[in-house]
């Protein structure tokens, strides 16, 4: 059996789980933001109020993560199939690793202000 050391998951049923799993995620919070906006008149204040609670900034975090891993686990795929050069392909991994990582502080800081 082959190992893929740099996938996220542990095989591709794992892959397979867990793409579904933040879709289902992201979907939720989507519905949870599009009914806020449809519901709620929308000023500054609304606003506000809306991400100083505790359950949006948990919840926003978590489908910070689930994008996170989601692009992760499609792009891993896609420069897989596509990069056949082993060093081409890890320089270009090690990249998006490091925008994702950067994606991940910024929403930890701009959301908990930490």
């Amino acid at each position: 059996m082959v190992k893929n050391v740099s996938s996220f998951g542990r095989n591709g049923v794992h892959d397979f789980l867990l793409i579904r799993s933040t879709a289902i995620i992201m979907t939720l919070y989507t519905i949870y933001l599009v009914s806020f906006c449809a519901f709620t008149d929308i000023s500054y204040a609304s606003w506000t109020s809306f991400f100083g609670g505790t359950f949006t900034k948990v919840f926003t975090m978590l489908a910070l993560v689930s994008v996170l891993i989601h692009g992760w686990i499609g792009l891993w795929q896609v420069l897989t199939d596509y990069v056949k050069c082993s060093k081409l392909r890890g320089g270009l991994q090690l990249v998006v690793i490091a925008i994702l990582f950067g994606y991940f502080f910024s929403g930890l800081f701009v959301l908990w202000g930490a």
